[in-house]
């Protein structure tokens, strides 16, 4: 024993020793016909791996063409008039490049569009997501079949769309079979001739239900089951019958509510809430529909100013030239200066940056320019960047005095609002969540009735020719069932009150209450500064008007002082400077006009767009888009069977009105709002008289004389004088490669200078007095006027008088597609 105990503990002390020597180290397991290709094997958990998404990219994507640049000029006009251009965005808008709001302006869409995602964006699938939008929870039945009931409060964000709500009270089916066996000994005497010592059974249950939740809040359940049990209990007089036998049953439930969670009010909040989210989400659809015809337009006016501008430092430039021209001729007779010479060349050289500046864009002035400027409003169009055709506006900007009824705009403006709209529906939503919520701290009180019909027999199906009752050998289970002897019924008063205190419950009312407080707040909160918006929206449009007069006068009187100095400098008696400084303040004056006129359109759109009359005003409406004929068959049915019912009047189920019909238009907005008190706007505090409307026109009309004084330059600046603009349509403008056709690069003065007959011949062309009238030709190229001079302004023109609805606006041209709102 001590030798064999010595051995073992020699070898453990040298495995210890080995095991030592060679350490923990990890080693490789060995595998059987191992390839030493290991492509399947990565060394990284994460890498940048590209998705397996293969969709076709869109033709104006793929195929578009080089971007026109300072250097690159090669397409055709497209005049395209501000209806066309609102057309083909609808027409080619999938998502609404645009955002949400009512922001005055709306900047980078598109970077914001590709680096977001498609849920900020609005989007023509937006509403039908909506109405398909399901919860995870499916419908769950207990071990009977019966519906289990949800029994929390419900949220309006916990809801899907109305067809999911609608499927709460869809009939569910059910059914199982179950098959068990017994086989164990029982605690009997031996000599017991009733139950066997060892008992063996096989049981096997079949059931099949059908489950339906009501509207007032019941669950009606119809439930069949089949029974079969075997036993090897000895067959007696005092045992069983037969060794099998069978069990048919058909049973009918109704369990309903007669507190917590009773009556259609109640039961139809989850409906109701889904249907308040779809019109939230019509409401959304409408304001970026709304949104991007906002943009359309101001884009397609601020294409129409970069235009304009283009024009005008054109002319500018060619006066440099000339100037420059004349300034080399002095210098070389010994009449002029090196220094009026090079003043005139940088005078030159700075209107060719403004033009070059105007006509591709640039982060110094202008940030798009012409090429910018079309290239946005081709975004909101769905179009490609360049495609070989360059936009050109042919619709003139309206120059018509338009004066808002304030009382009116105010009234559509609260009811036509679609973020208005979406807040008072959000309210509704608060108002029902309250009811549900209030409904949860009454007592769960759920009365269950219960009726059976059964039948036992030796055999399932029916009796083999003998009418036999009990459970005999022959009897049939189905025969005892339909013979109607044995039914059976069962009442079952469930009372279940909320936790002692009902804290939970009290505390979800008070939150819902809370929520519904601040629903309301907001709401007001967003009308006081919609109406301060709209305010600010009115003042600017009076103010741009004012500014297109007064940069309409100023441009006039550039024009005048232009030619007294050019008249001046060829004689000899103003310096070159003076001369300059006199075209540079008429290309400014000129500028200021046109941004002055684009403003103003603008604004008459933007109140309009707070009004909520712009869709209406464009000619645009929305609607449901077109079913299949199978709807409209079932549609029609369900119309037919609702017509021919019967009406009852449920006085316990008390549905609340949730909505009051179609909204209507801007003249049924004024009906509704006709049986407020109109006021100015003015919170009256205490021991504050309220201010007179007589008041704030008389203070009004004192402000306005005291702007423009009577004695104050000439006649012309008074403000029932009209504007006298010469301008010509843009469709009249040459082409960048006539504005460039002197040179882009840098080149000699005088080389670019026109000689003596083409001077004579600028000088002999003049533009016509009066209004702007389209004159769109479809041409790539037309010829524009070197050099522009307008005739002195005698202060007035023919009277022209423009009927629009109720408003009549006297000294103006008829506005452009602008009509007035349906009485």
């Amino acid at each position: 024993m001590n030798r064999s105990l010595f051995r073992i503990t020699v070898y453990l002390q040298l495995g210890m020793m080995i095991l030592l020597a060679t350490g923990c180290a990890p080693t490789q397991p060995f595998f059987m016909n191992e390839s030493p290709d290991l492509q399947h094997y990565l060394n990284t958990a994460t890498s940048i791996e590209y998705p397996d998404v293969n969709i076709d990219s869109l033709a104006e994507t793929t195929q578009s063409m080089r971007p026109l640049t300072i250097g690159n000029h090669d397409y055709q006009f497209w005049d395209v008039t501000l209806e066309e251009c609102v057309s083909i965005a609808l027409a080619n808008a999938k998502f609404f490049v645009t955002t949400s709001g009512n922001a005055e302006s709306r900047q980078n869409i598109a970077a914001q569009f590709v680096s977001g995602t498609a849920d900020q964006f609005g989007s023509i699938y937006d509403v039908p997501v909506q109405q398909s939008t399901t919860q995870s929870v499916p419908l769950t039945v207990d071990g009977s079949g019966n519906r289990l009931l949800p029994r929390n409060v419900v949220r309006a964000n916990q809801v899907g769309g109305v067809e999911d709500a609608l499927a709460e009270f869809d009939a569910q089916a059910s059914g199982f079979i179950n098959y068990s066996t017994t086989d164990r000994p029982q605690n009997v005497g031996i000599g017991n001739t009733i139950n066997p010592v060892e008992s063996r059974t096989q049981n096997m249950t079949q059931q099949a239900a059908i489950s339906k939740r009501g509207a007032t809040g019941g669950v009606f359940t119809l439930r069949q089951q089949i029974i079969y049990s075997d036993s090897n209990a000895q067959i007696s007089n005092f045992g069983r019958s037969v060794p099998s036998d069978y069990t048919a049953v058909l049973e009918a439930q109704v369990q309903h509510p007669l507190m917590r969670n009773r009556g259609t009010l109640i039961n139809r909040i989850p409906v109701v809430l889904a249907s308040l989210n779809e019109d939230i989400s019509i409401a959304e659809f409408e304001a970026q529909v709304r949104n991007l015809v906002r943009d359309v337009e101001n884009n397609y006016w601020d294409l129409y100013v970069a235009y304009r501008n283009v024009a005008t430092t054109t002319i500018g430039r060619n006066s440099a030239i000339a100037t420059a021209q004349f300034a080399r001729l002095n210098l070389e007779n010994g009449t002029g200066t090196v220094q009026e010479l090079a003043q005139a060349e940088e005078q030159y050289y700075q209107f060719r940056a403004r033009l070059e500046g105007a006509l591709a864009g640039s982060n110094l002035d202008d940030r798009f320019g012409v090429y910018g400027r079309e290239r946005a409003l081709r975004e909101l169009m769905g179009l490609a960047p360049t495609d070989g055709r360059l936009i050109r506006p042919i619709d003139e900007p309206s120059v018509a005095h338009v004066e808002f009824d304030w009382c009116e705009s105010v009234a559509q403006a609260l009811y036509l609002s679609p973020e208005l709209r979406s807040k008072k529906v959000r309210i509704k939503q608060n108002e029902l969540e309250l009811m549900s919520a209030k409904n949860q701290i009454l007592p769960e009180v759920n009365l269950s009735l219960l009726y059976r019909g059964v039948g036992v027999g030796d055999t399932l199906g029916p009796p083999n020719g003998s009418d036999v009752r009990e459970v005999q050998r022959g009897s049939s289970a189905l025969s005892s069932f339909t013979s109607g002897d044995y039914q059976e019924g069962a009442i079952r008063l469930e009372i279940t009150p909320p936790a002692f205190g009902g804290r939970r419950e009290l505390a979800r009312i008070r939150n819902a209450q809370l929520r519904l407080v601040r629903e309301k707040g907001y709401l007001q909160e967003s009308e006081r500064l919609l109406v301060s918006q709209l305010s600010d929206a009115v003042a600017k449009t009076a103010t741009h008007y004012r500014l297109m007069e007064t940069h309409s006068q100023r441009w006039q009187a550039a024009e005048r002082e232009v030619e007294a100095r050019l008249a001046e400098f060829e004689t000899g008696r103003s310096p070159v400077n003076v001369v300059l400084q006199s075209q540079q303040r008429k290309a400014d004056a000129q500028v200021a006009y046109y941004r002055a006129l684009g403003e103003y359109n603008k604004s008459l759109n933007y109140v309009d767009y707070l009004k909520g009359t712009m869709l209406v005003n464009s000619g645009i409406t929305l609607a449901e888009g077109p079913w299949n004929s199978k709807a409209y068959c079932d549609a029609l049915e369900r119309a037919r069977e609702r017509s021919a019912g019967k009406e009852m009047q449920y006085g316990v189920t008390r549905p609340s009105v949730v909505r009051t019909g179609p909204v209507r238009d801007a003249a049924g907005a004024l009906d509704l709002m006709a049986r407020q008190k109109p006021t100015l706007g003015q919170t009256i505090g205490a021991g504050l008289a309220p201010v007179q409307q007589r008041d704030i026109q008389q203070y009004s009309d004192e402000i306005i004389h005291e702007q423009i004084p009577s004695h104050f330059g000439s006649e012309s600046l008074r403000r029932s004088e009209p504007a006298i603009i010469d301008s010509v349509p843009l469709s009249d403008m040459g082409t960048p490669q006539e504005m460039f056709s002197p040179s882009t690069t840098d080149v000699q003065i005088e080389n670019i200078v026109p000689d003596e007959m083409e001077l004579e011949d600028m000088q002999r062309r003049t533009m016509p007095l009066g209004n702007p009238t389209i004159q769109g030709t479809g041409e790539s190229i037309l010829n524009a006027p070197a050099v522009e001079t307008v005739l002195p302004s005698e202060g007035r023109v023919d009277q022209v008088s423009y009927q629009a609805g109720d408003i009549g606006v006297e000294n103006a041209p008829s506005p452009v597609r602008r009509r007035p709102l349906p009485r």
